[in-house]
Parts: structure tokens; C-alpha cells; sequence
């Protein structure tokens, strides 16, 4: 079998891909990294929120998805910052396209496993990602000492994506989907919460504020686009090629703000057609 140091790298972008605005973590922690890559973003928008989807149709979907992406961009390498989407289709996808380079997002349980001094770990999710058998596996693996409790939340996606494009998003909308991550237990209290949604992270300075006792908030963003350097070895780019870092978003929006807003990214909207 075939490593990933044995795959030819193209001269393509790397191509980002999220459900919604979430991954934008990710792809301002690649561009630090990785100054001279050409970035695609991709923001499947119009399925979004994922999680709320029937896993077969959501599998199928993003294959079909991913199948046109990788034939029209010919990425260098695929970043899937969606742990929702990942976790479901991210094995399919490698054994579909064998010759593409692919680097998945998993919620951080090892790392707060190894850090956690009470030994009570939160996991800040997805409906999805709570319920698929991966995320189950990697606590297993990884935490079977500690206490790791799975809050499934069903709106911080979208109070995500509202709050990142200036909405009102109120303390008490937030805190009804955090609370359950806060758990005491025999004088012990809860002081890691992984952030297992790469749309998370844009709330992280909110829930510090509405938390009941300060905690670890972990980000994925960096040890993903860690990763991805490691999965490009000495191919990642070391000049710049000139193009501009592109965003596709599949509903094809017309809007203005959402383009002002990704400018802030340094992104240029393309229109899909």
C-alpha cells in the first residue's frame, strides 16, 4: 500500500473545506504556516447545517460533492475541517481518491486527555459528531481515565455563523447550549472543553465570559493545519504563485457582506457558474 509521502503533489491549491464560515480557523492558521500555498476555500453552504442530515444521504452527498471538487481544482492537498464530515465520509474519500492528499479534523480528545488535571473532559460538538462511532473510539483510545462527557449542541453552528457575520447572538442563547459541559464531581470540576466544530472557536472569547469557572477551551485549527504541513513534507510552496486565494461557497450567494467578510481572510468570492 501506498504512503502519502509516495503521492505526486500537483501545482493546485490547497482546497479548505467546511460546511459553513467554521473553517476560516483553519485556513487562517494554514496561510501563517503555509505562506506561499494558493488557497481554495470551500464552503458547502447550501447543506449546511450537516449535522442535522441523515448520515447515508450525507455520505453520499459528500462524495458526489467531492468527486466534482477534485476533478474541476485538482487540489495539491484537501483539507476537511468539519469534524462532522470527516468522521462520516473521511475513509470513503481516501479509498475513492487514492491519489489525493487528505487531512482530516477529529475532535482534540487525546491531546485534553493528556492535559486534563481533574480528569472531567467536555466534548463541544455536532448532534452528528456525538453520535458517530469514531468520536466514541478516539475517547477509548485515548481517555478511557477520565470522565469525558458529549454535549451534542444543535444551534452553535449557526449562532456561530450569525455572530461572525455581526448578528445578534445573546449570552443566553450561548449558554443554554454550553452548560451541559460543566460538570462537578466529587470536588472535582470539568477544566477541558475540546471544541470538537471548527465553528466554535469564533465563540471562544464569548464562552469565556459566560462560563461558570474558567476551563480549556482546545482549538483544532493549529494542530490541523500542523498536519497539513507534515502531510506536504517538502512540497509546500516556497514562493508565491501570484493567484488569489479563492472562496466557493455551493449556494452561490449574492452578498456583499459575506464578500467584505472574507475579504477580512483575505479571500476573493467566485462565483460557482
Amino acid at each position: 500500500m501506498g504512503t502519502e509521502s509516495d503521492k505526486t503533489l500537483g501545482d493546485g491549491p490547497v482546497l479548505i473545506f467546511d460546511s459553513g464560515l467554521g473553517g476560516l480557523t483553519v485556513l487562517r492558521e494554514a496561510r501563517y504556516l503555509l505562506p506561499y500555498e494558493t488557497l481554495l476555500y470551500v464552503a458547502d453552504d447550501a447543506a449546511f447545517p450537516i449535522g442535522r442530515w441523515a448520515e447515508d444521504d450525507l455520505k453520499a452527498h459528500l462524495l458526489t460533492l467531492f468527486a466534482n471538487l477534485i476533478a474541476e481544482h485538482r487540489p495539491k492537498a484537501v483539507v476537511i475541517a468539519c469534524n462532522t464530515a470527516f468522521t462520516l465520509a473521511g475513509e470513503a474519500l481516501r479509498k475513492a481518491h487514492p491519489e489525493t492528499l487528505f487531512v482530516g479534523t477529529v475532535p482534540a480528545i487525546k491531546p485534553a486527555a493528556e492535559q486534563t488535571s481533574s480528569g472531567l473532559i467536555s466534548v463541544l460538538a455536532t448532534p452528528g459528531t456525538v453520535r458517530r462511532t469514531y468520536t466514541r473510539s478516539l475517547i477509548d483510545s485515548f481517555a478511557s481515565q477520565c470522565h469525558v462527557r458529549l454535549v451534542g449542541s444543535d444551534m452553535l453552528a449557526e449562532l456561530s455563523e450569525q455572530h461572525l457575520r455581526g448578528e445578534d447572538v445573546t449570552d443566553e442563547a450561548l449558554l443554554a447550549e454550553i452548560t451541559d459541559c460543566f460538570l462537578e464531581q466529587d470536588d472535582r470540576r470539568t477544566d477541558i472543553v475540546v471544541l470538537a466544530c471548527t465553528h466554535y472557536p469564533f465563540l471562544a472569547n464569548r464562552f469565556r465570559k459566560i462560563a461558570p469557572w474558567p476551563v480549556d477551551w482546545l482549538d483544532p485549527a493549529e494542530a490541523i493545519a500542523r498536519q497539513l504541513v507534515r502531510v506536504l513534507e517538502g512540497n509546500a510552496a516556497r514562493m508565491p504563485s501570484g493567484e488569489a486565494d479563492r472562496a466557493l461557497f455551493t449556494s452561490d450567494p449574492q452578498d456583499p457582506g459575506l464578500s467584505r467578510l472574507l475579504a477580512g481572510f483575505g479571500l476573493v468570492l467566485v462565483r460557482t457558474d
